[in-house]
């Protein structure tokens, strides 16, 4: 990737852009799935315990319709780590190449660019 302006380059985005996104939103979820197991622990109100998992359990079926769709979408493969690999280094390869393009100039002298007043 050479010019991130190019429009060629942008083949392909969104669906990366999605992919992105909708794991990272699982990942929100299973922290907190798990920050719910956390409280539920801590807490002696039986009726603060009650809603807690109540919420852990909605939380967990977020997390099934999340990762049901990645998986019909071919976002992840979790049974499969032959199909997942070259997913994982699909990414791995696009994160390397935005993070090796020239996004801002290196003078970033700003000196006379602004209105000054007269001394």
């Amino acid at each position: 990737m050479e010019d991130y302006l190019d429009p060629r380059n942008a083949e392909g985005m969104p669906n990366l852009a999605d992919s992105a996104f909708a794991m990272d939103f699982l990942l929100g979820i299973k922290t907190g799935i798990r920050n719910y197991g956390f409280a539920i622990t801590e807490t002696a109100n039986p009726d603060l315990r009650r809603m807690l998992h109540k919420q852990m359990e909605s939380a967990i079926d977020l997390h099934t319709e999340v990762s049901n769709l990645m998986i019909k979408k071919g976002w992840l493969n979790p049974h499969n780590l032959k199909e997942q690999f070259p997913v994982d280094l699909k990414s791995a390869e696009t994160a390397i190449q935005i993070s090796e393009l020239k996004l801002f100039p290196s003078d970033t002298d700003r000196l006379g660019m602004f209105a000054t007043p007269n001394k």
